[in-house]
């Protein structure tokens, strides 16, 4: 898998401690995206899964880990691995995404979308637009993204907001 870098202890993307992932790769190109350099599938570095897995292992402190990118749904098994594998560690998974929860399940996302979004307990969807930046968004920079409870959706058959607790 390619890449753009790691960050071993967030508390900017996602509740808690976080090891954040950014995945190379990007086509939505988003009008003034923070992560620009990320955008070509062929930049950044060529990472084995297992190594990623290995090293997020080995950090302490962790509440969760967060995928980001680029877009980790360029990259879906890749991805839903790693996820799988936060997942036996104990850890929560966030993801971001330029995709919609509805485009990823109606297959506008590439295929293997659906095995990572099952992997996901919060997806952070939608592209960031400019002109509805907001510095009041939790956890997401523009208000037409939405925190959302794959699970719960999952179950319920519509999209359920992610709540804070306490």
């Amino acid at each position: 898998m390619r890449l753009a870098g790691t960050i071993k202890h967030s508390m900017v993307n996602g509740p808690g401690i976080r090891f954040v992932v950014f995945f190379q790769g990007c086509t939505h190109h988003c009008p003034y995206c923070q992560n620009m350099d990320t955008w070509d599938p062929c930049g950044g570095e060529a990472v084995e899964p297992e190594s990623l897995t290995m090293m997020i292992k080995n950090t302490k402190l962790l509440d969760g880990v967060t995928l980001s990118g680029g877009d980790p749904f360029m990259q879906p098994y890749d991805a839903a691995f790693i996820a799988k594998e936060c997942h036996n560690m104990g850890l929560s998974v966030w993801c971001y995404t330029g995709y919609t929860y509805e485009q990823i399940i109606d297959g506008m996302a590439p295929e293997g979308a659906i095995e990572l979004l099952k992997q996901t307990d919060v997806l952070v969807d939608g592209r960031f637009e400019i002109d509805l930046k907001s510095e009041d968004c939790l956890y997401r920079g523009s208000t037409n993204q939405r925190l959302i409870d794959v699970k719960e959706t999952m179950a319920n058959g519509h999209v359920c907001d992610w709540k804070l607790t306490d």
